[in-house]
């Protein structure tokens, strides 16, 4: 990508160097010394009037950090405030930037990262020193995980204090450095910031990093010293970045033409392909391709298509293993995807006989799922990529698919008023796919375990970003609290499909009360952490104890100041739906549903057999388990 950027003198944040200055800096000690005090204040008073009206006000480097994150184009900031950080909060509270103050940091990054989704904006998630950070952390590496843009903005121990057991200390003495202050798996880049002669360069490094394709997640510590000392000598750089993506190399576009001309291959669709909808959708109508998608780039291409063949991996469809088997590619073209285990569990029978054509911005991604299979590696941005394809495929649609592809199963579960308690999974789904996925241009976001599994399997999406998962840390809590930061990202309504577990772990109601988002959760009360409880069965293992206490989630809520009711009859699903959608405040419906209801994951089973995953036949369901590889 090519980058283009001045210096000018003319900055994009004009700063000046302004000295403290206290009238009232001298004791006077007696009363004889009044009209002296008095005669002191006036031409002190008369002095610093004088400086207010030459100069702007003092900036503190707590002030400069707020107004550079503005600049790079955030939004939102979503964190947990404390002493240790109290400068950094009030000039994020006065700042551009809308400031959400939620329950939990780790809720905070959640929200941050699908606000940035949402939106197509970076995002701050601010915390103070100790747990504050530590709390963030497994939210910040989701983010890493699902490639968002997001900069941490955390306080720290000032130097003088380091080593004495200072409220929450942060330092190297309590916290590791590496890691968590520097770059590497965690933090694309990170720094602790002990003098506002850093921030230009600070500056420069963050607005390069966000212009790139792809995740960038940073952090920027910042001592409480340091929040308030007084910028000097700053001025900020005037970057001029041309925004581009990463184009194919011709060779690896006519190397490509080649490979895919051999013989009919597939297309394999995951969420780093979600800017390039329309150029897939053109590829496989010209080419005849069958498409299938990772859980996360369910939607991407319509999935009422006919060349639609499924969704692979957890809660996928035996749709996509049947197209493997009966009607195999020669080639499989690989888009925006890692084909990590929740997408394809590396499942033999998933890779075709010519081997892959993987193209990603990323060039190590290529290869590492399937090391062994033979693969044709291309660094692109997907659209670019796609768009020089489609420049050497006749502009013609292929109306007629030689072969009857296979479609994902649809299960049809009418409703049985002798069967009206509890909720089954399948009902409820329908119901969502009515009200919410056709009724309404809501996002529609599954928490993982069962949640993940019914709703990626069940629901189907005709459209792009409609739907989100997260796959590369599947940490419980994501979609409880990352909801909010996607129905403010889009200045919408986000409906999050949740478990239990999950909603007792970390929810954010209060702060969707507070500030009056339109979020709506639906939560799958089977009193279980499910997955964990049917995946034991599956599994013929005895004695762990994966229940839990009957929670009303509708009474919590409304005690929150939330709308909320509770369902346990199947006949009232539609309604509540519908109830929901039409509040504009947050909404939660607690849905008793069935825990006897085998989870589906047909497709997933066959992997798990392919690998040599065993099961106790005598404890096996009559339906197959959806359960995390063991």
């Amino acid at each position: 990508m090519s980058k283009n950027y001045t210096s000018s003198k003319s900055p994009l944040i004009t700063t000046e160097v302004y000295k403290e200055f206290s009238p009232n800096s001298k004791y006077i000690e007696s009363a004889s010394d009044d009209s002296h005090q008095l005669d002191t204040l006036e031409k002190n008073a008369g002095t610093q009037s004088l400086l207010h009206n030459e100069t702007a006000p003092t900036l503190s480097v707590a002030d400069a950090v707020a107004q550079m994150l503005g600049s790079l184009g955030v939004g939102y900031a979503f964190g947990v405030a404390g002493g240790a950080m109290a400068s950094l909060w009030g000039a994020l509270s006065n700042s551009s930037i809308e400031v959400l103050n939620f329950r939990h940091e780790a809720g905070a990054a959640f929200a941050a990262a699908e606000a940035y989704f949402a939106s197509n904006r970076p995002t701050v998630v601010f915390t103070t020193a100790g747990p504050g950070i530590t709390n963030a952390l497994t939210g910040l590496f989701a983010a890493r995980g699902e490639g968002a843009k997001i900069i941490l903005l955390s306080a720290c121990t000032s130097a003088p204090q380091r080593g004495r057991w200072a409220i929450q200390e942060t330092s190297t003495y309590t916290l590791p450095s590496g890691g968590i202050f520097t770059p590497g798996a965690l933090f694309n880049y990170a720094i602790t910031v002990e003098s506002a002669a850093q921030l230009p360069q600070i500056f420069r490094k963050l607005a390069l990093a966000l212009a790139q394709p792809g995740g960038f997640v940073a952090h920027l510590s910042i001592p409480t010293a340091v929040q308030t000392s007084l910028v000097e000598d700053v001025s900020w750089p005037q970057l001029d970045i041309a925004a581009s993506a990463i184009a194919p190399h011709k060779q690896a576009i006519a190397k490509s033409v080649e490979l895919l001309s051999a013989g009919p291959f597939a297309i394999w669709v995951g969420f780093g392909a979600r800017h390039a909808a329309e150029e897939i959708r053109q590829l496989a109508e010209r080419t005849g391709a069958a498409v299938m998608c990772s859980p996360r780039g369910k939607g991407i291409f319509p999935e009422d298509h006919p060349q639609f063949v499924g969704v692979t991996g957890l809660g996928g469809h035996a749709s996509v293993f049947n197209y493997m088997q009966q009607q195999p590619p020669l080639r499989t073209l690989v888009l925006g995807t890692r084909l990590g285990e929740p997408t394809s569990f590396w499942s033999p029978l998933m890779v075709p006989k010519g081997g892959f054509i993987h193209v990603d911005i990323d060039p190590e991604v290529p290869g590492v799922a399937y090391p062994y299979a033979e693969t044709f590696s291309v660094q692109s941005d997907i659209k670019a990529y796609v768009q020089e394809l489609l420049q050497h495929f006749p502009d013609t649609r292929v109306d007629s698919i030689p072969l009857l592809l296979p479609r994902p199963e649809r299960e049809s579960v009418a409703l049985d008023l002798d069967i009206d308690y509890p909720v089954r999974p399948e009902v409820l789904m329908a119901a969502i796919q009515k009200v919410i996925v056709e009724g309404s241009d809501a996002v529609v976001m599954a928490e993982c375990g069962n949640s993940f599994t019914w709703s990626t399997h069940l629901l189907q999406f005709p459209q792009t970003n409609r739907y989100r998962v997260s796959t590369g840390v599947g940490a419980m809590g994501h979609a409880v609290t990352g909801v909010l930061g996607a129905a403010l990202g889009r200045q919408g309504k986000a409906v999050a499909i949740v478990g239990d577990g999950a909603m007792l772990m970390n929810n954010e109601i209060s702060t969707a009360v507070k500030y009056k988002i339109p979020a709506i959760w639906i939560v799958l009360n089977d009193a279980r952490y499910n997955m964990c409880h049917q995946g034991m069965q599956i599994l013929g293992l005895k004695g762990a104890d994966a229940t839990m206490p009957v929670t009303n989630f509708a009474m919590i809520a409304r005690g929150m100041g939330a709308e909320a009711v509770g369902i346990v009859r199947e006949s009232d699903i539609e309604a509540a739906l519908e109830q929901a959608i039409a509040s504009n405040s947050p909404f939660l419906i607690d849905v008793v549903i069935d825990p006897d209801r085998p989870a589906p994951s047909g497709g997933r089973n066959k992997s798990l057999a392919a690998q040599g995953v065993k099961s106790t036949p005598a404890k096996t369901p009559a339906k197959a388990v959806s359960f995390p590889l063991v």
